[in-house]
């Protein structure tokens, strides 16, 4: 891609798509947007393919910018989609005890931690965390163009084999309230990690409620 295209690319970008910020939940620096980036970087695949398309050199630029144009829309509308899913997460979910993370460009987390909805070595969903979950599958209806991934996860106490089939377990009872509240079956896994994949230290009772916790990723629909 020569400098005149690339310069032309990169006033196509500015000019058709606003460049904001947000701030990282986790580290509190400004990053730029998926909105910005997905756009940024489709521009830059449609351009490249728009160059391998001309016969000329007046031609594959024009088909370098056309390129661009279409990338631009296509990338930015996926980072759109989840910087709006993200906002109406955060906004339904303050204090509830759920953290919403974004753990890449098109991808959120949702931790239920320390316990949240569950009693000690139960399944069965707990009436106080209902409420929350409801607001969860609203949010989720309204963004259909999303997969969910939801995975059970268990501190140390008890066998492996108990551990696994609890976390199973756990992970099935969020999706099947889920499902029950209007999220379509077919965009919603479950599968548990057991003790495996713990976050805090299971050597203390505080670092044992923080490894019992339910995550929903949140993924672009395949």
């Amino acid at each position: 891609m020569n400098k005149m295209t690339l310069t032309l690319v990169a006033t196509l970008i500015l000019s058709g798509c606003q460049a904001t910020q947000r701030q990282n939940a986790t580290t509190g620096q400004d990053e730029t947007n998926s909105t910005t980036q997905g756009a940024i970087i489709g521009a830059i695949a449609g351009a490249a393919i728009g160059l391998a398309t001309g016969d000329n050199a007046k031609e594959r630029r024009n088909q370098a910018l056309i390129g661009a144009a279409g990338g631009a829309a296509v990338g930015g509308g996926i980072g759109y989609y989840f910087d709006q899913q993200e906002a109406a997460l955060r906004k339904e979910l303050l204090n509830s005890g759920v953290q919403v993370e974004r753990t890449g460009e098109n991808q959120l987390r949702l931790r239920m931690e320390n316990g949240i909805g569950f009693s000690s070595g139960s399944s069965t969903l707990d009436n106080s965390i209902h409420k929350t979950l409801r607001g969860v599958a609203r949010i989720l209806v309204e963004y259909p163009e999303t997969s969910l991934v939801i995975e059970g996860n268990t501190d140390s106490t008890g066998s492996d084999r108990t551990n696994q089939i609890l976390s199973e377990k756990r992970a099935e009872s969020v999706r099947g309230y889920l499902v029950g509240q209007g999220v379509a079956p077919g965009r919603a896994v479950s599968r548990g990690l057991g003790e495996r994949q713990p976050i805090c230290t299971n050597s203390t009772k505080e670092g044992r409620a923080c490894n019992r916790r339910v995550e929903i990723k949140i993924l672009p629909l395949k």
